[in-house]
């Protein structure tokens, strides 16, 4: 639920319904979250049932016995609360560079969320501290390598929580810090854990879900804009609007291509360009402009895959064991993270393709075949090699995305003396999903000049309001290039405008785009 408090600033109630786009609101700054009175008591009573069983005879995994293949190692109660502790130090391997702090602060969000569920055995202590480093943006240092995505994300959460009992590292200010001397610079108090916790903490899939929801993010802008880039490519190269007909596609109706070629049409329409070439001989376009609404809707349907399973995830207990009440503990594996590594792997052949076949359109406007297009999109070729060299970037990063594409979910590898014989390794299903959207953001950016410099040579003729408007915002930042220069500064500019979705933004103020907010289809 949302509400509003005395500031008028909307809130979330942590343990309600969360949606991928409200995490990154509250990641953001733009909505506050706290813990309700609901939430609240559900918490106070699962960390009683956890304090009763830390006292009983009766061994459960995490609270009263060891980890791992250490599950029959009884714990005396006086030790408890060091198993907690000894835990996240232990846990604490990862490796390889820091992860974004973005994706940190998403992880310790997402964490609060499933531990306000109330059947982890939590004390409220603990989630308000987590929530402190939140509001305050005292976010933890987290290395990216070392989870193999069952049991959760064990290496990177326990990084993530060791600041709670003064250790570990934290960004405080803008500066990599030593936790401890955070917290004594705030008068902050290292918690000591209660039974349960340091388990609790370090069980989940948090790790994999944050990089989810920012691929679920960037795949989202770089899907939306792509459609423009595409309908802008096929202006220039006067490719036939035919392939995009309705007819057509509600022959074949998938709800990706539907959406994409209904989107086409209307980017086309009242084109004069379109009209220039109505009667023309070419008989059929080269796939990469024919198939666009097949191509592009398939990658919409990957990324629709993906926001339903994170959804799900996002208001689930990835915990081990979890306390349904005070008579039953079940130690399963919702902590497997193979229902997200699937579908990570899915988004990043997706991914790979939407810049595949940006690639070849690309390659497409290189050749002066088209009437009107010179050679590598500059009229005085030879002395200039004009665009010829931005193909190489792009057929390089989509290159890269290809050997990306191998899906870490198929792999396995047992550890913890095979009590742990198979692991989802969706840890690198993420990180890999990322990456791919990246270099696809970077491969649009250049589809995205090359379409600009083919329709300046379509002038005085022009296309649709909506796509001579990005062509204009483009040209106000890149001018039109009659000679060589280094046109690395012209990508980095155009992948910036990408990555905070100015073709969103101006096509949003036409009121047109039914797929502009991050919720929709």
């Amino acid at each position: 639920m949302e509400s509003t408090n005395n500031k008028s600033m909307k809130l979330f109630i942590y343990g309600d319904h969360l949606s991928a786009g409200t995490a990154l609101a509250i990641c953001g700054g733009k909505l506050k979250a706290e813990l309700g009175r609901e939430s609240l008591e559900k918490v106070r009573n699962c960390q009683r049932i956890v304090a009763d069983i830390a006292q009983g005879d009766e061994v459960v995994y995490g609270i009263n016995s060891g980890f791992g293949p250490l599950c029959t190692t009884k714990i005396s109660p006086q030790d408890t609360k060091v198993l907690q502790s000894n835990i996240l130090k232990s846990h604490s391997v990862g490796t390889g560079d820091p992860i974004p702090q973005e994706i940190a602060k998403l992880m310790l969000i997402l964490k609060v969320q499933a531990l306000a569920q109330g059947f982890s055995g939590v004390t409220v202590s603990t989630l308000k501290r987590i929530i402190w480093h939140i509001d305050n943006d005292i976010i933890p240092i987290v290395p990216s390598q070392g989870s193999v995505g069952a049991s959760g994300d064990l290496a990177p959460l326990a990084h993530l929580f060791l600041p709670l009992i003064g250790l570990g590292k934290v960004n405080y200010k803008g500066v990599v810090t030593e936790a401890g001397a955070v917290l004594r610079t705030e008068g902050v108090e290292p918690l000591e854990l209660a039974p349960k916790e340091g388990l609790a903490l370090i069980n989940g899939t948090q790790f994999m879900a944050s990089f989810a929801i920012m691929t679920l993010q960037k795949l989202h802008r770089c899907l939306s804009q792509s459609d423009f880039i595409a309908a802008m490519m096929l202006e220039g190269l006067l490719g036939s609007a035919q392939p995009f007909m309705a007819q057509l596609h509600e022959l074949r109706p998938h709800r990706g291509s539907l959406h994409v070629a209904a989107r086409i049409r209307t980017l086309l329409e009242g084109s004069a360009i379109v009209e220039s070439h109505k009667n023309c001989e070419r008989v059929q376009d080269p796939y990469s402009l024919r198939c666009i609404p097949q191509v592009h809707g398939a990658s919409r349907e990957a990324w629709f895959h993906l926001k339903q399973v994170i959804e799900i995830e996002l208001n689930s207990v990835t915990d081990n064991p979890v306390i349904i009440n005070n008579r039953l503990a079940i130690s399963g594996g919702n902590f497997h993270g193979q229902p997200l590594a699937m579908p990570l792997d899915y988004v990043c052949m997706a991914a790979s393709e939407l810049g595949n076949i940006s690639d070849r359109r690309i390659y497409l406007a290189m050749e002066g075949t088209v009437t009107g297009l010179p050679k590598l999109l500059i009229k005085e070729s030879g002395l200039n090699s004009g665009f010829m060299i931005l193909q190489y970037t792009s057929a390089a990063l989509a290159s890269e995305n290809k050997n990306l594409c191998f899906p870490a979910s198929v792999d396995s590898i047992p550890t913890s003396l095979g009590q742990e014989d198979h692991v989802s390794m969706g840890s690198i299903s993420g990180r890999k999903a990322l990456q791919v959207v990246g270099n696809l953001e970077t491969i649009l950016a250049i589809e995205l000049l090359c379409a600009c410099q083919a329709l300046d040579f379509r002038h005085p003729l022009i296309t649709t309001q909506q796509l001579e408007g990005i062509h204009q915002l483009v040209r106000e930042r890149i001018p039109h290039a009659t000679e060589d220069r280094i046109f690395a500064d012209d990508i980095k500019i155009a992948q910036e405008m990408l990555a905070d979705g100015f073709i969103l933004k101006w096509n949003g103020s036409l009121g047109s785009d039914h797929f502009q907010t991050f919720e929709d289809f």
